[in-house]
């Protein structure tokens, strides 16, 4: 990583700090079908130079798909966009600008890039919507480095009941009573894999069953709390205990809705964002908590409003008490921890 100075608001102390740790997002939307250069400094939230002055070592970079009505054409097109935004996000490991960025698919590539001081680029893919009813395109999915896919997004689609059903496309509250069958099959298919199974955007029934199901923990990649903000994509109290108890971990996100409720970007701050993490710490233990932007797909708040004020969350989390390992904890090691046991599983 380079030099460059961190955020005013972050002291030295925080700022050392940050820098020596090796920190991932593990939630960032693309820009598509057509972006700015990720290598070049622009209008994006998270871009490789703000990684490298934000001191964020690993991004999870997800190819969505907006949920759509369920037809062989829509679901094949759906499939299509994944692959080719899969293909953008690969394209990313390169050297250009006097950075290199590195795809890192593995939780020891992942390790080998921060050690080299190259940015670690990891694809995602998010909404099962992909997949249509055709299970062995999560193999393909895998094969361009995918590591885990949610579920849903915001709609049913036939693998799980959505948090947020569809009106527009005629949803039920609820379709499958949680998973599908299919959807039953494909967390055993994302366990023979090794993709994490990611439960945000699913309903809660889809969310409990899914912890109960997996062989390896489950992730909430970006989700929040509800008892601090009563919205249907945060967790309440019950699905942060399964977490807890099958070893998973939720990773809270900037999205401001989901920190206060109606609130602004502009109305949300650090301290609320770490007030998440405290509940969270409280509730279910450190080593199921972390951290995510959900930048460039809605997330950002007064702080936080892009990855180069990454060190403004390792600040708040000093002044809060928290520790060296704790910290390190929270902005990645939780995460990698549950990734290293999904490559396990699958091995």
């Amino acid at each position: 990583m380079n030099d460059a100075p961190f955020a005013d608001t972050a002291t030295a102390e925080a700022e050392a700090l940050h820098r020596s740790l090796l920190t991932l997002d593990s939630h960032i939307d693309i820009p598509w079908p057509e972006g700015p250069d990720p290598f070049e400094d622009g209008k994006r939230r998270v871009d490789l130079p703000k990684m490298r002055r934000g001191g964020v070592a690993a991004g999870f970079f997800a190819a969505y798909v907006p949920q759509a009505h369920r037809t062989p054409e829509n679901e094949r097109a759906a499939f299509e966009r994944a692959i080719a935004m899969l293909g953008a996000i690969r394209a990313m490991g390169r050297t250009a600008n006097g950075i290199t960025a590195r795809i890192a698919i593995t939780v020891d590539e992942i390790e080998a890039a921060r050690r080299d001081g190259a940015l670690a680029i990891v694809p995602a893919v998010e909404n099962g919507f992909a997949t249509g009813t055709d299970l062995s395109r999560l193999a393909e999915f895998r094969a361009l480095g995918a590591r885990y896919l949610t579920l849903t997004h915001n709609g049913h689609n036939a693998l799980a009941d959505s948090s947020n059903p569809r009106k527009d496309l005629n949803d039920p509250g609820t379709e499958h009573g949680g998973l599908s069958p299919l959807g039953r099959e494909a967390v055993g298919e994302l366990n023979r894999l090794g993709m994490l199974v990611d439960v945000s955007h699913v309903s809660k029934a889809a969310m409990l069953q899914a912890a109960g199901l997996s062989r390896v923990p489950v992730v909430a990649t970006h989700s929040c709390i509800r008892a601090l903000c009563d919205h249907p994509r945060n967790l309440d109290d019950e699905q942060l205990d399964a977490l807890r108890d099958t070893g998973g971990v939720v990773q809270i996100t900037a999205v401001s809705a989901f920190l206060k409720p109606q609130a602004r970007p502009d109305a949300v701050t650090v301290a609320d964002f770490v007030d998440h993490i405290d509940y969270a710490v409280r509730r279910i233990g450190i080593a199921h908590v972390g951290i995510s932007s959900d930048f460039d797909g809605g997330g950002f708040f007064s702080g936080w409003k892009d990855a180069s004020e990454s060190p403004n969350l390792t600040a708040e989390l000093l002044r809060r008490g928290y520790g060296r390992e704790q910290i390190a904890a929270l902005w990645g090691g939780n995460f990698l921890r549950v990734l290293r046991l999904a490559e396990i599983a699958a091995a």
